[in-house]
């Protein structure tokens, strides 16, 4: 038997699942920690986390499966990595890490971006780049030149969270296409690293790591990460990528005209084009999708939402802990108030600078709160619907760029596990919502076979992988949501 082993590193949790490539049936699958991981902020507007926090997680993951699945490492074919996109990993000549990660949800590099897209010219940027330099890794890296000098002096690479994890498990540092791209370190037009960017913020591209295909043998467990992973030295490492490309190849979305949602920390509406294409306003972002070639380009279009999943969390941490309630018990209790929330709007922008909002940073906010009528139930459901919202207000700008929502899928997790949310989802984007019970480590699995060359095909790669729920648009409902839209984004405005 032939497995399948992947990871899902993500900012909440680390995941893993062990699979079977034959049938593509999960044998085994565990999350470390329970509870969701801490992000440090410093300072408003700053997050952080530990790279070793991930890999201390990713190993406990890894013991979890073994007792769960009791398999024979020898039969660990090849591993793949997905992780939180964005980030930036600094580490010296001895591959220790010099400072914590500066990760997605970190807005401290905004400015930065943004005199950046002024000295090189927007139409240059927006040519070559396909994005404005934004709040990315190439920004944030130059925020470190800038505020912590002797620090940056004493890099060897900078590394994606997925380099760092590969990194620890074969010795080695490289990244992807795809990856440099996330980083907005990618010029499409001459498929190579970026050197202009780098060049305007005075880093020499030496810091960069050897770059690799996405889909490649990219190194081979080292004997001292197989001991702590109890797995087997010299298994493949032959797949990486960003959680929201990934999330798109878990669905089976590799080509163009399909659509990936996922609502978990943050949202995301993922599109692939094979065209060059790109918002002016750099309000959504193109990557280069996993399967992307020169010769048979592959670009990935997306729209984030920071606040999505983080604001559902927090209601249960903060605001249904009293009364102990579990998420299927806040996705009940939602559900007994009317579309709209009887006028309660709450705009979900509590988690950093916004890509749609023009990389604004305007916070989280209630409005319409009346003492005599909304209770806790109004703003579970208002948080819902808050978040539809803001992933549809981000979808017009898509539309703008000619991408067509009719159908979508999305892992059968997550936000999309409350009835409200999906059907909310579905009949707002006037688009059918296909679920699968599949998820990034699932994703990063699947793409270990296809990058070590164990399916002929591509395709090969998703067996047994089927909807197992589908939310059509709700006519009856469809005018009730559209007015409670149209207030939520007037709100929206007085905000801007």
């Amino acid at each position: 038997m032939a497995l399948l082993l992947g990871y899902d590193v993500g900012s909440s949790s680390i995941k893993a699942t062990l699979m079977d490539a034959g049938t593509g049936s999960v044998l085994a699958s565990a999350t470390s920690p329970e509870k969701e991981l801490e992000i440090v902020a410093a300072e408003i507007g700053w997050a952080e986390q530990r790279p070793s926090v991930w890999w201390q997680h990713l190993v406990k993951a890894t013991q979890k499966i073994n007792t769960q699945a009791r398999f024979d490492a020898g039969d660990v074919a090849a591993i793949g990595i997905s992780y939180q996109m964005h980030g930036l990993v600094v580490v010296d000549e001895n591959k220790d890490v010099l400072r914590p990660a500066i990760i997605w949800c970190d807005s401290r590099a905004v400015q930065i971006g943004e005199q950046a897209a002024r000295d090189i010219g927007s139409d240059k940027c927006l040519k070559k780049l396909f994005n404005l330099p934004g709040n990315f890794t190439a920004s944030k890296l130059r925020w470190v030149k800038d505020n912590e000098p002797k620090l940056y002096d004493k890099i060897h690479k900078i590394m994606l969270p997925g380099d760092y994890i590969a990194m620890k498990m074969t010795g080695e540092i490289k990244t992807t296409p795809s990856g440099l791209s996330e980083g907005i370190m990618w010029d499409f037009e001459g498929d190579r690293l970026a050197d202009f960017v780098l060049d305007n913020y005075g880093i020499s591209g030496d810091l960069v790591a050897e770059t690799v295909p996405t889909f490649s043998v990219q190194g081979e467990l080292i004997a001292s990460a197989a001991d702590e992973l109890g797995l087997k030295a010299g298994t493949k490492i032959s797949y990486r990528a960003g959680d929201q490309p990934n999330n798109a190849l878990s669905l089976g979305v590799l080509e163009p005209g399909e659509i990936a949602v996922t609502a978990g920390t943050s949202g995301v509406v993922y599109g692939v084009g094979d065209k060059k294409n790109y918002d002016a306003l750099s309000r959504v972002n193109v990557f280069v999708h996993v399967n992307h070639a020169a010769a048979d380009p592959r670009y990935g279009v997306l729209l984030c939402l920071n606040g999505t999943g983080i604001l559902n969390s927090w209601l249960k941490h903060n605001f249904a802990a009293g009364e102990g309630l579990d998420y299927e018990q806040m996705n009940e209790l939602a559900a007994e108030v009317p579309v709209g929330s009887d006028g309660l709007v709450i705009l979900p922008y509590g988690n950093g600078a916004e890509r749609t909002l023009e990389n604004r940073n305007i916070g989280a906010s209630v409005h319409g709160w009346n003492f005599n009528v909304h209770k806790k139930a109004h703003f579970l459901r208002a948080a819902q619907e808050g978040i539809v919202f803001a992933l549809n207000y981000g979808l017009g700008i898509m539309r703008q760029m000619g991408i067509k929502l009719t159908a979508v899928k999305a892992g059968n997790a997550n936000m999309f596990l409350s009835p409200l949310f999906a059907e909310a989802f579905a009949t707002v984007t006037r688009a059918r919502v296909e679920l699968y019970n599949t998820d990034g480590s699932q994703g990063a699995a699947r793409g270990a076979g296809i990058g070590a060359g164990f399916y002929s095909h591509p395709e090969d790669a998703f067996v047994g992988l089927e909807p197992v729920r589908t939310v059509e648009p709700k006519e009856e409902l469809a005018s009730a949501y559209g007015q409670a839209y149209e207030r939520w984004e007037n709100v929206l405005k007085q905000q801007l």
